[in-house]
């Protein structure tokens, strides 16, 4: 799982490290790694809005994804079938597997003001798009007076 903040702060290199070279691959390269896959993510402030974008080519995102606000965290999971495989024998007829299939969560901290009626989606190209409106506003520092 992931744990994304949708707003800035520190770099951690430790952490972006982890995140980059992620889970070790299968060792065979006809096996599929185990633990479904972890969609790629960008964050980009549009305004006072966040926009949280997940590349999710070949999935029927009404079907298989749910966006929802859990806790103060914007969580979006969902499934990624195979619908090669055959059902019957069982058999894989494939030489090479890049793609990744199974099940996927990703998850990212909102501000505690951020409700539902706060978030939208919508999916275009492969691409999951979700806006979390009003994230960045009153996010500028403000000077407390120091009094004697």
């Amino acid at each position: 799982m992931s744990t994304l903040t949708l707003w800035p702060r520190p770099f951690d290199t430790d952490r972006w490290v982890r995140d980059f070279f992620g889970p070790a691959t299968a060792n065979d390269w006809r096996t599929p790694a185990a633990g479904g896959f972890r969609p790629a993510a960008e964050i980009t402030k549009d305004g006072d809005d966040a926009v949280v974008r997940l590349e999710l080519p070949g999935i029927d995102v009404e079907k298989d994804v749910t966006v929802e606000l859990d806790g103060g965290r914007l969580v979006i999971r969902g499934e990624r079938r195979d619908e090669h495989i055959q059902a019957d024998s069982g058999n894989d007829q494939r030489t090479l597997r890049e793609v990744r299939y199974g099940a996927f969560r990703r998850s990212f901290a909102v501000p505690g003001h951020v409700t539902g009626d706060d978030v939208s989606a919508s999916y275009d190209a492969g691409v999951l798009s979700v806006r979390v409106a009003g994230v960045h506003a009153g996010a500028q520092p403000q000077r407390i007076a120091i009094t004697k």
